[in-house]
Order: structure tokens, then sequence, then C-alpha cells
């Protein structure tokens, strides 16, 4: 796999603001508040996730707040979540979840579609919405957007989809996007938010160009491995995690 010869990161960044509003959103700052009190770290982290009696690998939502939905039913936490099935989020509302060895953080106004065989994933499809998910190591997986597809092993990823753009971060781990024509692509490496990319399906000159980090954090990302029973790959760990 090649690796992009795109910008690397500039400086350190402040994971937990967003560039486009440095105010977290409501339900949002009341989980970052959950997860980053009293200094939390990774090791308050794991508690955190085990102070909820529910071990690592349980499946189905952690957490749920406002109108989630899961194939149009309310979802509640302990609601499963297989592949073939489609979850939403309303104005204001918060999913955290666990399919087979993958978890997720769905930010409210979204919806996903999930596929493959029971707990077993083999592709997501963002169709609106914001979706922060860690990945197994192992059986490569697709994401899927109005505007992109991306081809992912092992992976931390961030998404936010839009009609006609994709704002992708390879927090970390491997992968190779494309436009959804397939007339632009990349493919590449990161290991701590190196590389964010929109991707834009209007066939401009430049489909694919750099961007900012935006709207997730390091805490969040270790909060969703954790839920798997995992952490981040240790230079992730390494790097100065700032809330």
């Amino acid at each position: 796999m090649r690796r992009s010869a795109g910008p690397q990161r500039a400086g350190r960044y402040n994971p937990c603001m967003s560039k486009r509003d440095p105010r977290p959103a409501p339900t949002r700052r009341l989980l970052l508040q959950l997860l980053t009190g009293a200094g939390l770290g990774a090791a308050g982290l794991a508690r955190w996730a085990q102070a909820q009696n529910l071990p690592a690998g349980t499946q189905g939502i952690h957490i749920v707040q406002g109108d989630v939905r899961i194939n149009g039913d309310a979802a509640a936490q302990g609601s499963l979540v297989r592949a073939g099935e489609a979850v939403t989020t309303g104005p204001g509302a918060l999913a955290m979840f666990v399919i087979g060895q993958d978890a997720f953080l769905m930010r409210a106004d979204s919806r996903a579609e999930f596929t493959g065989i029971d707990l077993a994933l083999n592709s997501v499809r963002l169709l609106t919405g914001k979706l922060l998910s860690v990945f197994a190591a192992g059986q490569g997986k697709r994401l899927d957007t109005p505007s992109a597809t991306i081809g992912i092993r092992g992976t931390g990823a961030y998404l936010e989809a839009e009609d006609d753009r994709t704002y992708f971060c390879l927090c970390y781990g491997s992968a190779e996007i494309a436009t959804v024509a397939g007339d632009a692509r990349d493919a590449y490496e990161t290991t701590h938010h190196e590389s964010p990319r929109y991707i834009y399906s209007d066939r401009r000159a430049q489909a694919i160009v750099p961007a900012s980090v935006s709207n997730h954090t390091d805490a969040e990302l270790i909060m969703l491995e954790s839920l798997v029973g995992r952490s981040p790959p240790q230079d992730f760990m390494n790097s100065p995690i700032r809330y």
C-alpha cells in the first residue's frame, strides 16, 4: 500500500476542540464530562466501562440518549444491533453500541446501515450524520457514504456524511479511499489523526483534499476500544492526550 503524499500534521491540536465549533453539543458535553471527570486517562476510561456492569464485548447498545431507533423501533440500553439493521438518531440524540468486535459512537441526526452476517460486519453505510468507529484487526471492511467508498483494516475512523461531501479521519490504521465514481483514489496509513480528508462527489478537479481534525477525541476512541476489550495502538497511546 502506498503512503499518501498528503500533508502531515502541523503541530499539536486539541482533540477535544472542533474546528467548526469549539463548544461540544450538550449531549456530547455530558458524555465528555463522564469520560474525563477527575482527569480520567486510559485506565480511568477502562474503569468507567467496567462500572457500567457490562463486560467488555457485551453486544448491543451501551449508552442511549434521546431518540435512538433500530429499524424504526425505539432502542434502549441492551438493545442488540445486528447486520442487516439500521440505526438512526434524532436531534440531540447519541448512541454508543457494539456489533461483534466493532464499536460505534453515533451522534445526533444520523442514519447508518450495517451489513454482514448476524454480528459479523462486512460494511457500514453512513447515509447521513456523524459516526465514530473502531474495528478489529483482520478482515477488511468497507465504509460507504453518498460520496465515498472506503476500504479499511483494523482502524479507528470518524465519518461525517453529507449528500455531496464526506469528511473522513483515519484516526489510526490503514485505508483506501475513493469517490463513488472511482475517479479519484488515495491509500495511506496513520497513527494519530495525521491526514483527515474531504471526499467530494461533484467531479471537481481535486475530489480528495486535506481537512482538519474535527469533532472527535482521543478519549472517545479509547472508550470505544475499551468496550470490546482493546486499546488503540501503542503509538497512539504514547501521543499526548489533551482534554
